[in-house]
């Protein structure tokens, strides 16, 4: 299957407060997009709309695909060591976690640290971890730049290549900087009521 994510004429609303109208995005195979604005204006709304984990107040959305996402919550639980952790997920998403997987992200000597443990940036890269044992065809990333340092955010950026290479869609919300393959940019304050 190709994949697929397309919205049309999407709204949000949170409480009283509606924070985008009018938006309209479609996104195929080897696609990314970068999705811009300050905090607050609705970008991970947005994300969870097109994640299906949230309805928009109006318009719609097309997908076609698997749907992974990473966000600010890892859902790692932190008592466990991070080996015991992933396992969890790995054996819900029917995944196999790769030991060079594990060893690209760094996170290979770690795995019988527990999660509580790890800094930011371990804990990122661990999501990223799931992420990719998910073998889903859509990503959905939620800054996830944030606690990286320049090694994790050139490796983001070569993993979204590879994902985009690959035939999968990607799309980054993120305040910082970002490289993405064949992208698209959308400001989100470009559809603010």
């Amino acid at each position: 299957m190709v994949p697929k994510l397309a919205a049309h004429e999407l709204a949000c609303r949170r409480g009283d407060r509606l924070l985008f109208r009018g938006l309209d995005m479609a996104l195929h195979g080897g696609e990314a997009l970068y999705l811009s604005g300050p905090n607050g204006i609705g970008k991970t709304s947005l994300l969870r709309i097109l994640a299906g984990l949230m309805r928009p107040y109006a318009g719609s959305v097309e997908r076609a695909g698997s749907i992974g996402m990473v966000d600010g919550r890892p859902a790692l639980d932190p008592q466990a060591p991070l080996g015991n952790a992933l396992q969890f997920w790995a054996g819900l998403d029917g995944a196999q976690l790769q030991g060079e997987m594990l060893a690209q992200l760094g996170l290979a000597d770690l795995l019988d640290v527990p999660v509580r443990y790890l800094s930011t940036g371990q804990t990122k890269r661990a999501a990223l971890a799931r992420l990719l044992a998910q073998d889903a065809q859509i990503w959905l990333l939620d800054e996830p730049l944030n606690g990286l340092d320049i090694q994790g955010v050139a490796l983001v950026e070569t993993l979204v290549a590879q994902h985009c290479a690959a035939g999968g869609i990607a799309l980054v919300a993120s305040h910082q900087p970002i490289t993405l393959p064949a992208s698209i940019t959308i400001a989100i304050a470009d559809f603010l009521p």
